[in-house]
């Protein structure tokens, strides 16, 4: 796809899903990302959310069995909406590592 080809897409998303893009570009260029640290020895090198030890695949297998973002910020009180953001933003870029987890996971 060439990025001719890409713009009309671009500028059909809504607000929203623009901003999205955005930051997955930007976090693509650098390969850092706001919210979600990788510390060895802690889960397993997991990506996780930044200052917790909550895995974004733990988030998004929630979110999989139709657990609602609303039930999740209940759920784990030190989460905000900008983490789940961050989380949900990470996983769509990341999501072989993530399905990997998730198996993994589902399997021990």
């Amino acid at each position: 796809m060439t990025l001719k080809e890409l713009e009309a897409q671009l500028l059909s998303l809504s607000p929203t899903e623009k901003a999205e893009a955005i930051q997955l570009l930007a976090h693509s260029l650098d390969s850092t990302w706001r919210g979600i640290t990788k510390t060895p020895g802690v889960c397993g090198g997991d990506a996780c959310i930044a200052g917790t030890r909550i895995p974004v695949w733990v988030l998004v297998q929630a979110r999989n069995l139709g657990i609602s973002e609303s039930q999740l910020l209940y759920d784990y009180p030190t989460l905000s909406a900008t983490d789940l953001a961050n989380a949900w933003v990470y996983a769509d870029a990341n999501s072989e590592e993530i399905e990997t987890a998730i198996r993994q996971n589902e399997e021990a």
